[in-house]
């Protein structure tokens, strides 16, 4: 249903080296990008987009928004919200269960975008 999701990024550079770091426990790589944007994906699904916003305002994140991303298992959660720390991020909650069927982790990026990383089943 959702084809892409974009975060804003101030160091686009920085930002590249954050993603390739946690994306890489998804298989996700970067797909094709442009002078102020990164896309990354996997084959046959949604792709995330970490741009220079267009107005060249700050890039600041959304009160209540958040990106999530689905893992194949939850030792791959542990694996992401590891990643995201070891490259700079911040913890926003431990990886766990949350719900009989739910595992998940949270963290903010460079920018302080929140995501979470879960496994659901």
């Amino acid at each position: 249903m959702i084809g892409y999701t974009t975060v804003g990024a101030n160091d686009l550079e920085k930002a590249k080296t954050f993603f390739d770091a946690v994306l890489a426990p998804l298989g996700a790589k970067r797909s094709f990008g442009m002078d102020r944007m990164q896309f990354y994906g996997t084959p046959g699904g949604g792709a995330l987009a970490v741009c220079e916003p267009y107005d060249k305002q700050a890039a600041t994140p959304g009160n209540g928004a958040m990106v999530a991303l689905a893992c194949p298992s939850p030792e791959v959660v542990d694996q992401v919200h590891a990643a995201a720390l070891a490259a700079g991020g911040t913890c926003e909650g431990e990886p766990g269960k949350r719900m009989p069927t739910f595992y998940g982790a949270y963290f903010r990026d460079l920018d302080g975008n929140k995501f979470c990383a879960f496994k659901m089943g």
